[in-house]
Order: C-alpha cells, then structure tokens, then sequence
C-alpha cells in the first residue's frame, strides 16, 4: 500500500536579508559596519570645516551633524519608510563627490556654508524626484556593464586602502604656510607592518574561525591592529577631555540657507553622479545577497540619496550617498541581514550624540583600517570580476571591447587625476568620477556593439519587487 502524502508543514527558511540576529552578535557586526565606513564619515566635514576656516568647536559640530545624519538616512535605507529605502544592508554617508564644489563655495566669500547647505537641500529635492527616472535605466545594465562598472567601484577604493595602509596621504597641508608638503610619516615601515598584521589576522580567523567568528574576522583584525598600536604609543585620545558628554544638533545651525543658482545646478550634477554610482552599487548588493531588485526596490534606494541630501543640508550637513566600502564587508563576512546596518544606524546617532564615544572610535589609527580595506574593497573587485563571468565574453568578441574601454575610463581619474585640466570647471563631478565614466562608457558601448537587447533577468516595472521573495 502507497503510503500518504506528508502533508506536515516544513518552516520555511527567512529569507537572510531580513533575518533579525542576538543582540550581541547584532551589536558586533554592527560595530564592524561603523567602524570600516567611520574615517570615511567624518573626513568630509574636516576638509569642508577647513575650508571655510571654521573654528574647532564649529568642525566638532559638522562631525556630529554628520554622524547623526548618517545614522538617521541609514535606519531609512536599510529598515525602509514608505516610498523610502532600499531595504538592503546599507551604510550611508557623506559623498566624496561633491567635495570639490563644496570647497569652491566655501572659499567664495559670497557663498559659505549657507549656500552649501542650500545648494544641497535644492538637491535632495531633486534627488528624490530625478530617482524614478535614474532606476528606469536598469535594461541598459546587462551583466557586461553591471560587471565592469562594479569592477571599476572596487579598483576606484584601492588607492583609499593603499593611503590607509601607509598612514593617511602621501601629502599635508602644512599647519603654517597652508601649502602641502610631504607626509613624512607616510610609508613607515611599522604603518606597513601593523597594516600587513591585520591583513594576516583577518586572512587567519577567515580561514580557520567558525561561525560568528568567521563573520567579525574584520573587526578582530582592527582590534589586534589597535592594541599594537596602543602598545606602542601610537594611539592618540588628545582633546578628549574639552569634548563634552552630550551635544545636540539645532537644525539651520548657520542661519538660513542661501539658494545660489550656479552652487545648486552644480550640485544637482553631483546628485547625478552619486545616484549613477549608487546605482552600481545597488546592484553588487543584490548579486552579493542574492536578492533580485526590481525597478521600484532601485528607486527607493536612490531616493535615498536623495532624502539624505536634503535632511543632511537641514542639519547642517552636506550630500549623502550609499558607502560602498561596506558592501565589500557584506561580501567578507557573508552576513546579509539588514538589520545589522539598522543597528549601524543606531550607533552612529549615539556618536552624533555622544561626542566623546565619536573621539574614541576616530582614534583607531588609519593604517589599522588599511589592512582590512585590501580585503574589503577587493571584494567588490571580485563581484564585479564574478558577475562577468556570467557575461557571455567567450561568444561575443563585443563583450570584451565593452569591458576593456570601459575599465580604462574607469582608471582615467585614479592613475591621472589632471587628465582633464583643461575642462571646464562646472564638469568636474563628472569627469572625477572614475565609476561614472566607466558607467556612462559601459552603457553607450554596450548600445552601440550590442544594440538594446534586453537581458532576461531584468524585471518588470516593479511587479516583482512588491513581494520580495525569490
């Protein structure tokens, strides 16, 4: 006799994007998150605040409005608000993109941060209502040009992590005469030991750890870095005592924003640049989680961006991006669940808040964050390399022009940053960006040897992506 059906009831597994962890293993891999994409946070508003020759109280206040943005916009685009947030696991911060307008305001004594701050509120504006437009170009991202733009975002990081490893820039300002002049603590051979040690640790406990230990081998490379440079008297907690317990961001800080209508058209480039990157970066999350993002899923990313922007110019801060550097992390530990960038959010309003919490952690050496961004940011190389895998370049010879052009365009500002010094100004957030060059050049490439044949995974205009589920 057949024997019946088993009807019992087998518990589907969750999915890993939205699986809720301990509290102490939440915490930890949280920290992780804050830590790789921290330097990268508070860096902006030092180089601005310098700009405009603020003094350090002032500076002290653009670092905590920006961690406290950061950690707000990041809640946003990983837990999802509404028509808001991606709901992957993803650290916002402030763009490196709109550095050089910012600086170009900030030493006009006609703009100041007043208009940085407006330019970039009229930004977030168009951010969120540009985004739609942006994510309706996912059919003219096939696995050929997804592949070579990530590629292109993990080789851009390199030169972060290389400076890192070494002990900052090869160059400074110097404190007197306000020109730069060699760093000569850049290259010391115990930056390069300490560097290379955490690079081992982290290599180590992946390799050899289990579990949860595999998944924070990063931030144990970052402790043993730490403690060694402590030991050796490296680590510096100067100005802890000045810095108060508690601080609390007033929102229009400066006054009044000031609505310039060259600062803000020039901003309203650098928007486009950053939602072309986010972009790419979207979609090396969904290949590294494995979750397939439907149109509506990018333009909720990218409004992001937006919505970023715009709260960032209220509270007295400057444009917001997804960090990339943590997607790498996300493909070294293998932990997908949003929630940890949720609980990274969490931290980083708790620095914004708490001042002195914020000096500690901006005390980690940066050549102990060098070591781990080799291996982070090689990650996102490797998506990129592994996506093209899957690009047909055995059968179509076009393939390959399309990948090699689009790399090397890529490469332009990194190995020659004055290739275009003779352009014009207003087109410098284009032509710096390394990963929108390889974009645009992917994509028109892409169009012109292969036509507009649409891939087969490219999803519908959002039915998909309703559910989330694979």
């Amino acid at each position: 006799m057949t024997a019946p059906p088993d009807t019992t009831a087998r518990p589907q597994q969750p999915d890993p994007v939205d699986e809720r962890l301990p509290g102490g293993r939440l915490f930890t891999l949280a920290l992780q998150h804050v830590l790789v994409m921290y330097a990268g946070a508070i860096a902006v508003p030092l180089i601005v605040g310098g700009a405009l020759k603020l003094p350090k109280d002032q500076i002290a206040l653009l670092i905590n409005a920006d961690l406290l943005c950061c950690g707000i916009v990041t809640i946003i685009q990983s837990l999802g608000v509404g028509k808001f947030g991606i709901r992957l696991p993803i650290m916002m911060g402030v763009t490196f993109a709109a550095v050089g307008p910012m600086v170009a305001m900030a030493v006009n004594p006609e703009l100041g941060i007043n208009a940085i701050l407006g330019s970039g509120i009229a930004a977030g504006l168009f951010g969120i209502l540009f985004a739609p437009l942006v994510s309706r170009s996912l059919p003219l991202f096939p696995p050929v040009v997804t592949g070579s733009i990530i590629a292109v975002i993990g080789i851009s990081l390199m030169p972060v992590a290389i400076n890192w490893a070494a002990g900052g820039q090869p160059q400074i300002r110097d404190a007197a005469s306000g020109q730069l002049v060699d760093n000569p603590a850049y290259g010391a051979p115990e930056h390069l030991a300490i560097a290379g040690i955490v690079l081992l640790v982290v290599l180590a406990i992946t390799r050899y750890g289990r579990g949860f230990v595999s998944n924070v081998a990063v931030l144990f490379g970052m402790a043993v870095g730490f403690l060694i440079s402590m030991a050796m008297g490296k680590v510096s907690f100067a100005g802890i005592d000045e810095v108060p317990w508690v601080a609390f961001v007033t929102p229009l800080h400066f006054g009044m924003p000031v609505f310039d209508f060259v600062s803000i058209a020039t901003m309203c480039l650098v928007m486009v640049v950053v939602m072309v990157e986010s972009l790419g970066m979207f979609l090396a999350l969904g290949e590294l989680t494995g979750r397939r993002l439907s149109r509506d899923d990018l333009t909720r990313g990218l409004r992001t961006d937006g919505l970023g922007t715009l709260i960032g110019g209220f509270l007295n801060t400057f444009p917001h991006t997804s960090f990339s550097q943590n997607v790498g992390l996300v493909g070294v530990t293998g932990v997908k669940s949003r929630w940890v960038c949720v609980a990274g959010g969490a931290i980083l309003i708790a620095f914004g808040m708490f001042p002195k919490m914020a000096l500690i952690i901006a005390s980690v050496p940066q050549y102990v964050l060098g070591g781990a961004g080799l291996v982070m940011f090689g990650m996102v190389a490797a998506t990129g390399i592994k996506i093209l895998l899957g690009a047909d370049l055995r059968s179509n010879r076009f393939n390959l022009y399309v990948v090699a052009i689009s790399v090397g365009f890529g490469m332009i500002p990194m190995v020659a940053p004055t290739f275009f010094h003779g352009m014009p100004k207003a087109l410098e957030p284009l032509l710096h960006s390394g990963i929108l060059l390889a974009a645009i050049s992917a994509v028109l490439l892409n169009l012109f040897l292969n036509g507009t044949r649409r891939r087969q995974e490219t999803l519908d205009d959002g039915k998909a992506g309703a559910a989330h589920t694979h």
